[in-house]
């Protein structure tokens, strides 16, 4: 009985020594309730910004308004937002480069931002139309670049790389026709997009509704800080 007690005394000598000094730690610092499995979960920092990604973006290698060759990986380490257009649209295209300008503004400066803006008539829409059309509307960032190339490779980009549908059409004024979408890009080169209300991926934001340019600016903000 006695041999019980000098062993009962001597474990609890040992758990003074050892963890008495911890706990007091603990408690001066705040983290009492915290184990090794808390602790890392605790210090863990949620980069989750709620955003699906729907898959890698195309490819490309186009040739912007200053006549330097752009591909996808100039945008490597950027966020970035791509729209299909063309300088002569007398429609929807003016509404889209007007809330690109707007999207530029909110992130102007900002190195790790920037737009593609693509031509789906590169006939006509040279390096220097291209040019004189940015200055026209407003581009300011060295990271906004409006493209031109191949049409052929350009239409593929578009229907079968982002499908985000352009054409030609001989029965309306303009000769051609496209989507009013922006697709947003992250710095790893994936295409991005938050949900609707019944939880189902966007894919593309409205580049014509204001709640649209919202919702992407909005995204934009997430995606760099991710």
């Amino acid at each position: 009985m006695k041999k019980s007690y000098i062993g009962l005394a001597f474990i609890i000598l040992v758990f003074g020594i050892i963890f008495i000094p911890k706990i007091v730690n603990r408690i001066s610092n705040g983290t009492v309730v915290q184990g090794d499995r808390l602790d890392a979960v605790s210090n863990h920092k949620n980069s989750d910004t709620g955003l699906m990604k729907v898959g890698p973006a195309p490819k490309f290698v186009l040739t912007d308004q200053n006549g330097a060759k752009i591909s996808n990986e100039t945008y490597l380490g950027k966020v970035y937002v791509v729209e299909f257009f063309f300088t002569t649209c007398p429609s929807i295209c003016p509404i889209m480069n007007k809330n690109m300008v707007d999207i530029q503004n909110e992130f102007f400066g900002n190195p790790n931002f920037g737009i593609a803006s693509v031509s789906i008539n590169p006939e006509h829409d040279t390096a220097k139309i291209l040019k004189e059309h940015a200055e026209k509307i407003g581009v300011k960032s060295s990271n906004w670049h409006l493209l031109t190339g191949d049409k052929k490779y350009i239409y593929d980009i578009a229907n079968k790389g982002f499908n985000l549908y352009v054409g030609e059409n001989k029965n309306i004024t303009a000769g051609f026709e496209h989507s009013g979408l922006f697709a947003l890009i992250d710095k790893k080169g994936n295409i991005r997009c938050r949900k609707d209300k019944f939880n189902n991926p966007i894919l593309y934001y409205d580049g014509l509704d204001a709640k649209g340019v919202k919702a992407i600016t909005e995204d934009i903000k997430k995606l760099l800080n991710e």
